[in-house]
């Protein structure tokens, strides 16, 4: 996937980017990335979607400077990771997947030591821990010990860390799982209130709500490879319909039904659980098949998301 020279806005320039590696010393390479190219323009919220597996994490490695790219060019920040990691790693934030806080340190302590890391003064770092504990609603339990946090929280901190050295671009790898969907939405308006600061975001997720939510633009990758790039609206809107109708049979029912209502729907996906009907209209499409008396166990008309983009693209869901 051949790009233009970046634009002078452009913060993330990637071209034919590949990552191999080998599962064992004798063992053939395995390619994790294979040959995407994408650009990030500098204030937006950029996303990589994809199901467990699908390289997001392998990229967002090549991103950060901890991980060198088998082949293909990228630029961040317009320096070379391979000749300048060091350079480029004072000027991002890292949010990595899983929980790196310090638990024998409190809260405040967390974000002290992280900013020596940096090199900034004493001085200065104190300065920027309270701005930052505040900006995550943590003032209060600033010398708490890590360990008695809640995982909300826990993310929380992490992203307030992350911000020490003043990035340009926030990378967030899978920001969100494990939390639950109060402590989820509690994050996102951290994020948009980063973006709105003009911080550059970069993330990975696997979750289709977030993906909308927080992304400006998005790519979905599937075994390595990108797929469909675009904003979370033109996604849906080139490869669904506006509304998905969602039907339940008895086991073993949904292929028989599927055939049966075939002529229904622009399309149809036969899961294990659950048949799809893509329509223009959910509800004249519902009424259609109770008028065949195809009798479902359950009904529901959606509009159409995300995962139904990864489905017909990739023919399997999201979570598989």
């Amino acid at each position: 996937m051949a790009l233009q020279t970046p634009a002078d806005d452009v913060l993330l320039h990637a071209d034919g980017l590949v990552k191999r590696y080998r599962r064992t010393r004798r063992s053939e390479p395995f390619t994790a990335v294979d040959g995407i190219g994408f650009a990030v323009r500098r204030g937006e919220a950029f996303g990589f979607l994809g199901p467990n597996g699908a390289g997001k994490s392998s990229t967002m490695r090549m991103i950060a400077c901890v991980s060198p790219a088998s082949a293909g060019t990228l630029r961040v920040l317009g320096h070379d990771p391979a000749a300048d990691g060091a350079l480029i790693r004072s000027r991002i934030g890292v949010v990595p997947q899983d929980d790196t806080l310090d638990a024998e340190l409190t809260v405040r302590e967390n974000i002290l030591v992280y900013g020596r890391y940096f090199g900034l003064p004493r001085r200065a770092v104190r300065g920027k821990a309270a701005e930052l504990l505040e900006f995550a609603q943590l003032t209060e339990r600033a010398d708490s010990p890590v360990e008695n946090l809640s995982g909300g929280m826990r993310r929380r901190l992490t992203i307030a860390r992350s911000l020490v050295n003043d990035p340009e671009i926030l990378l967030l790898d899978e920001p969100t799982t494990g939390l639950d969907p109060q402590a989820r939405h509690a994050l996102w308006d951290k994020l948009f209130r980063l973006k709105r600061s003009g911080i550059t975001l970069i993330l990975t997720t696997h979750y289709m709500d977030e993906a909308e939510q927080l992304c400006d633009r998005l790519v979905v990758m599937d075994h390595g490879r990108i797929v469909a790039t675009d904003t979370p609206a033109g996604l849906i809107g080139r490869h669904s319909t506006p509304e998905v109708l969602e039907l339940r049979f008895h086991p073993g029912a949904q292929s028989v039904m599927a055939e049966k209502l075939a002529d229904l729907a622009v399309r149809t996906e036969v899961l294990p659980e659950r048949l799809l009907l893509y329509t223009a209209d959910g509800r004249t499409t519902l009424t259609r098949v109770l008028a065949r008396n195809a009798d479902p166990l359950t009904s529901l008309v959606r509009r159409a998301t995300l995962e139904d983009v990864f489905l017909t693209l990739t023919g399997r869901t999201l979570v598989d």
